[in-house]
């Protein structure tokens, strides 16, 4: 459903100005203000956010509007389970917009599994906002004292009876404005009647029939369909362009504004066509291959890297190496990966008059609303850009690159236009997770604590780049490279990269030392939390109890990031003919209080299948700036006949906050099923992804790429 437009972005216009009434109906707002900068110890409540607010109509429906988007993460059902938590009604009265850069709070973007740990609290803070308003709203009305009162089932009545006053009855015919702030109180998740327990989301048979209007569902009156035109190679240039057989089609609106050359025509296919016929010529400068990426990358820094290396260093790790009982330096290596989402990037856009409306598949509405505004020069406050749900994004759909295409089109045919990526043109002209090279050197006594540590990360990123092993002697810096094909965001960004390294260096230790590699880590951490997850899943697993078979082997990983704890443990089996069955995972995850078990159970099983493709297949594969593996038939991502069984076991700590988890469950699957590839064949695998054409290597030098 898309709301009306308001005359300016409710984020750019004072509260008092908005048209909350005008656009919604009578009834009350409650609006909780975006934090401000000297609010650094105001309690951790969403400061990449604008803050968030409610609409409680005559009619009992709850609207709570927040800036993150859903792209089959799951959130917008368990961000409406607390604001229905709050006010005491059904999931089923809640309401929630999200995306909308007209009528929703500034948010900087949904990822780094933010929703919860930014979103939630600000809902939640506003909804119990406009739960308080309504029982001082029944206590003026001198219904009872206002201690006796209770909100209950969508009404305010007087503790230990049945009736009560609707919310609807409450709010008909006020067109009323509360503020609230984040110390209002708010349902500890050790009362919660609603969150934390089972929960089907409302619209859930949209989705099971088809229903549910995506972005690419998005259809307008007189919608034409587009195609841009590409560069053939990364890096190309565009030098000269023929258009004239194309200016000769009849029906086909033609855009030619520098680099950017695009058609919108009555069909996607007349669209194709008409490009078809354009003549570009392009100077392209040589690009490195496969082969040569990681001198490339060790010999290109990045011009952007501001990452300060000399403030993550401790001790005298030089020393310390030099004096272990056994120490391991290794190199470790990960592929660039592509996103891979279900829905490519698609969007539709629409003037009307002076202002465009974009319906865009994107994790950032209020950074594309601003991308498009700079590139067409018209004021912000006359983009919108909507967010519809979303066939997912997995970090690859920042921006607005599309939606900019898309709005040019748009204005230069005078009717909307809808483009959408075929699905080579996703992989070829999206961005990769970033290759890395990850040089790592480790100390150690005889019984296994760690004594020196040295981390060298050249382009994955610093997320999970410290090491949640509190080693005194460390020296920890981060590389950012210059890259020969677009790289950008992935689901758990660098952490998986970074995790590899570190776990499968941590066994090495223990292999080393013939430790226990559970012993090792029991012996190095000191975080409580994530020991618990490392004990539940070593339980679960019957890590104690493992036996040895030819072929059979077992590896454990942690990993601590986004406030979540996870371990992870394989369970694999190698044939004869090095091919790889991977028979378990289980994993135990702790992200603080569960506020929708079944969707965060639906998370952890997600990303440990993502994981798996990323650990045991997937690798873009590229030379001279061409991307050679742009299908599916060419890019190898998990298969229903690979998966294994997955045990997932949930820790619900209702006395933290609660935490994401759309992408720390990832971290430990590649680590995991490298040391349970090592102890079933002795093969120590350093390279992502682990299988060489399907098979076990026989070598470390023959694995990954």
């Amino acid at each position: 459903m898309t709301l009306a437009r308001p005359r300016r972005p409710w984020d750019r216009t004072p509260a008092g100005e908005r048209e909350y009434f005008d656009l919604l109906g009578e009834g009350l707002v409650v609006l909780l203000p975006p934090r401000q900068p000297s609010d650094s110890n105001a309690g951790g409540w969403s400061p990449p956010t604008g803050g968030a607010w409610i609409h409680l109509g005559s009619d009992g429906k709850v609207r709570a509007f927040t800036g993150k988007v859903e792209v089959g993460q799951g959130t917008r059902t368990a961000l409406a389970l607390v604001v229905a938590e709050e006010l005491r009604v059904s999931l089923r009265q809640v309401d929630l917009v999200m995306g909308d850069t007209d009528l929703c709070p500034w948010d900087m973007g949904t990822f780094g599994s933010r929703s919860m740990a930014d979103a939630a609290p600000a809902l939640r803070s506003v909804a119990a906002g406009a739960r308080e308003a309504l029982l001082d709203r029944a206590a003026a009305r001198r219904t009872a004292e206002r201690e006796r009162l209770e909100a209950m089932e969508g009404t305010v009545r007087v503790r230990g009876e049945t009736q009560g006053v609707p919310y609807g009855e409450l709010v008909r015919n006020l067109r009323e404005l509360v503020t609230v702030g984040p110390a209002v109180p708010v349902t500890p998740p050790q009362a919660w009647q609603q969150a934390g327990r089972p929960a089907v989301d409302p619209n859930a048979e949209e989705v099971v029939t088809g229903r549910r209007t995506y972005t690419s569902d998005v259809r307008r009156p007189g919608m034409l369909y587009g195609a841009v035109l590409h560069a053939p190679l990364y890096g190309a240039r565009l030098s000269r362009v023929d258009l004239s057989s194309v200016e000769k089609r009849a029906g086909v609106h033609l855009v030619h504004d520098g680099e950017f050359v695009g058609v919108a025509a009555s069909s996607p296919r007349e669209a194709h066509a008409a490009l078809g016929e354009v003549r570009a010529e392009w100077e392209a400068t040589p690009q490195p291959g496969e082969p040569e990426i990681e001198q490339y990358l060790r010999t290109h820094p990045s011009t952007w890297d501001d990452w300060d290396t000399d403030e993550n260093r401790t001790g005298d790790p030089e020393a310390a190496l030099a004096a272990a009982a056994v120490t391991v330096e290794q190199t470790y290596r990960t592929a660039y990966i592509a996103h891979s989402p279900l829905e490519t990037r698609s969007a539709v856009a629409e003037w009307e008059g002076s202002r465009l409306t974009v319906w865009v598949g994107t994790q950032t509405p209020f950074r594309a609303r601003e991308h498009v505004a700079q590139a067409l020069e018209i004021p912000l406050e006359d983009v919108r850009v909507i967010a519809p749900y979303t066939g997912s994004g997995f970090g690859g759909k920042h921006g607005g690159d599309v939606a900019l295409a898309a709005a040019r089109l748009a204005r230069a045919a005078g009717r909307p236009v809808a483009l959408d990526f075929s699905r080579e043109e996703e992989f070829r002209y999206g961005y990769a997770r970033p290759s890395a090279l990850i040089d790592v050197k480790v100390g150690a006594e005889k019984d296994g604590r760690l004594t020196a540590w040295v981390f060298h990360n050249v382009n994955a990123g610093a997320a999970a780049l410290l090491s949640p092993y509190p080693v005194p002697n460390q020296k920890v810096d981060n590389e950012l490279s210059a890259s020969p094909i677009p790289q950008g965001s992935y689901r758990a960004l660098a952490a998986p990269a970074n995790n590899f390294a570190r776990e499968s260096a941590i066994d090495e230790v223990a292999a080393r030392l013939g430790i226990d590699p559970l012993l090792v880590r029991e012996r190095n951490l000191e975080d409580a939390r994530l020991l618990e997850v490392l004990h539940r899943a070593a339980d679960k697993a019957g890590w104690a109890g493992r036996t040895r078979q030819p072929g059979r082997g077992y590896g454990l990983a942690v990993g601590l990031e986004k406030g979540g704890r996870v371990a992870t443990i394989a369970e694999v089996t190698v044939a004869s003919d090095r091919s790889l069955r991977v028979d378990r995972l289980v994993l135990a995850y702790e992200c603080g209080a569960i506020v929708h078990p079944e969707n965060l159970r639906s998370q952890i099983e997600g990303a440990a299948v993502m994981a798996l493709g990323g650990a045991l297949f997937e690798a873009v594969h590229f030379e001279g700036g061409r991307i050679l593996n742009p299908r599916f038939s060419m890019y190898r991502v998990p298969r229903f006949s690979d998966l294994p069984r997955v045990e997932v076991l949930m820790v619900d700590r209702k006395d933290l906050p609660s935490a994401g988890a759309g992408e720390t469950p990832m971290i430990a699957v590649a680590p995991a099923l490298a040391n349970a590839i090592f102890d079933a064949t002795g093969i120590r695998l350093r390279s992502l992804p682990l299988l060489s054409e399907g098979k076990v290597p026989t070598t470390e030098s023959s694995s990954g790429r």
